[in-house]
């Protein structure tokens, strides 16, 4: 009797920071569990989501394509991806495979698996603490078991939510990471926060009425990151359990990161710092890949599906831009990329490249944080980008901009199609206005986030029954 096909979990997490983990070499220590579960896996040092926000950046970790591939850049994407294109759980059914989809029904993304779950996801002040990932621990579990009864194979897509805001860890993870008094009235670190019109309303929906201390809401989010981390360890127990382990090729991924109180884009994941751009990714399948490897070299989102594919020795005609990881964990190459493009569609429209030790970022139309139209940091001397080189060093922005513009050109000869982020100009979703906004001042007018609810239902779009 043939041995039964390799299954796949993959962990899709929602706006997990890599250097808000310990096993990458954060200070706290917020995923103990997920620190284990490296030590038997491969972690990739420096994995980057190029494709701001969750559609974008789950539509390249599920079809193995970058942005001009996929077509979508936007958060608000309109219509579905491609005909064209196949999707993971879409080849892998053809393969036999059984696909379950836990948390994603309705994205344009998630497109192709045979069952759709969802669960409570989200949450406000008023509902008091959230548990998401046990509330996602609850259907996922049931349906692991389900798909280990059947003789066929599977897929099991897990997308947690709980490092995206509202941050509602239940206790004791809520005052895990901070012992002071968020309501001291001395603190104003919170002031500005609330006094950005886009997204008051949203933050008054989920934070403590009252509370001053910005150190408190960065301590929510490690606590969501820490209670999630437990969660998913009842997973990867029940996994054990169930005769799973060695025949389970288990993946954890960021979607994309989150910024806490940088850069001023407050408590969301707009942006194209770094804080927003890494995210980890961890790959354990035993006897086939090596226990506790780091790799070095930079990859992207879009070298998950050819990896997954090689690993599972399922061969396809499809012509992938990311590129296998497995010569980097055999020491063959050194890195996928050494300069790539980026790009954004949250609440701001922007794109730009990013190389070892610079990177640009351009605003295709004005954005409603005032910021300057071009930015350049060097990400050697200024990890943190807190000082903006464009006007110092016009030269660099002239090659990187050169650069950029030369791979935007060769991508739109090789899919005959022009560069999304040109033709996205209604990105924003706003109702009372009609393509790019003219000033900063008229994005900021316009742009209004809303309750927890509205964002739930930006993200969701129309959910399958």
């Amino acid at each position: 009797m043939p041995a039964k096909k390799t299954n796949v979990i993959l962990f899709g997490i929602d706006s997990l920071r890599a250097d808000h983990m310990s096993c990458y070499g954060y200070h706290r220590q917020t995923t103990p569990h997920i620190d284990r579960f490296a030590q038997d896996a491969v972690l990739f040092e420096k994995n980057y989501s190029a494709h701001i926000p969750t559609t974008s950046a789950y539509a390249s970790m599920l079809t193995g394509l970058d942005c001009f591939g996929t077509s979508v850049v936007a958060l608000r994407h309109r219509g579905g991806l491609p005909k064209k294109i196949r999707t993971l759980p879409e080849i892998l059914r053809s393969n036999g495979y059984n696909t379950s989809c836990v948390g994603f029904s309705g994205n344009p993304s998630s497109r192709g698996f045979n069952r759709y779950l969802d669960y409570p996801a989200w949450g406000s002040f008023a509902e008091g603490r959230s548990p998401k990932a046990e509330n996602l621990n609850q259907v996922a579990i049931p349906e692991l078991e389900r798909l280990a009864r059947s003789k066929k194979p599977f897929f099991l897509f897990l997308r947690h939510m709980d490092p995206h805001a509202p941050y509602l860890p239940p206790a004791p993870f809520e005052r895990m990471f901070y012992s002071g008094n968020e309501f001291d009235p001395k603190n104003k670190s919170m002031e500005p926060v609330f006094r950005f019109k886009p997204f008051c309303d949203f933050f008054a929906d989920w934070m403590p009425p009252g509370v001053r201390d910005r150190h408190y809401v960065d301590a929510q989010y490690d606590g969501a990151v820490a209670y999630m981390d437990a969660c998913i360890q009842r997973i990867l127990t029940r996994v054990e359990e169930l005769g799973l382990g060695d025949n389970t090729l288990i993946v954890i991924n960021g979607d994309h990161g989150e910024t806490l109180y940088e850069h001023e884009c407050w408590y969301d994941h707009h942006g194209m710092y770094e804080n927003t751009l890494y995210v980890p990714l961890i790959i354990r399948l035993p006897g086939k890949l090596p226990a506790g490897k780091r790799v070095a070299g930079t990859t992207l989102h879009q070298d998950l599906v050819p990896t997954v594919l090689k690993l599972l020795n399922i061969r396809t005609d499809i012509a992938f831009d990311g590129q296998s990881l497995l010569p980097l964990i055999a020491d063959r190459k050194a890195s996928n990329y050494s300069d790539f493009y980026i790009t954004e569609c949250t609440w701001m429209r922007k794109h730009g490249w990013r190389t070892p030790e610079w990177k640009l970022m351009v605003a295709l139309e004005p954005d409603f944080h005032f910021k300057p139209e071009v930015e350049l940091y060097n990400l050697v001397a200024d990890p943190l980008e807190l000082k903006n080189l464009a006007k110092k060093e016009p030269g660099i922005v002239a090659a990187l901009k050169e650069r950029m513009e030369e791979w935007i050109a060769k991508r739109e000869r090789e899919t005959g199609a022009v560069n999304p982020m040109y033709t996205n100009l209604q990105w924003h979703g706003a109702k009372t206005h009609e393509g790019p906004f003219e000033t900063s001042q008229q994005a900021y007018d316009t742009l209004h986030i809303g309750s927890v609810g509205a964002a739930d239902r930006l993200q969701a779009g129309k959910k399958k029954k």
